[in-house]
């Protein structure tokens, strides 16, 4: 993909896995021209150290995300399942709790 001189790099999110099994977290920002470009660049800014096993690169346009205004209708579903937490039973003795 080319693109023209005059127009900035779309942003691309960079997420890192540290080690092997455990969950990929988001690290920074790069901007670049592709995907392939994208993750170069995060290669060079956030694993030059060996800090990862595993890159991801998303175009940021690609995200959406809730607002801090949709606190409250967006997730009041969750509210009412209490049966979701385990607040309701008891721990056999013996059971180690962390």
């Amino acid at each position: 993909m080319t693109q023209s001189t005059d127009r900035p790099w779309p942003v691309w999110e960079v997420f890192t896995q540290g080690k092997d099994g455990e969950p990929h977290q988001h690290t920074g920002s790069v901007h670049a021209t592709d995907a392939e470009h994208a993750l170069q660049n995060a290669r060079d800014a956030y694993a030059r150290r060996n800090e990862g096993v595993s890159l991801w690169v998303v175009p940021s346009a690609a995200i959406t995300a809730s607002t801090p205004e949709d606190m409250g209708p967006f997730f009041d579903p969750a509210n009412d399942k209490v049966y979701r937490h385990p607040l309701f039973y008891k721990v056999p003795k013996g059971v180690k709790v962390f």
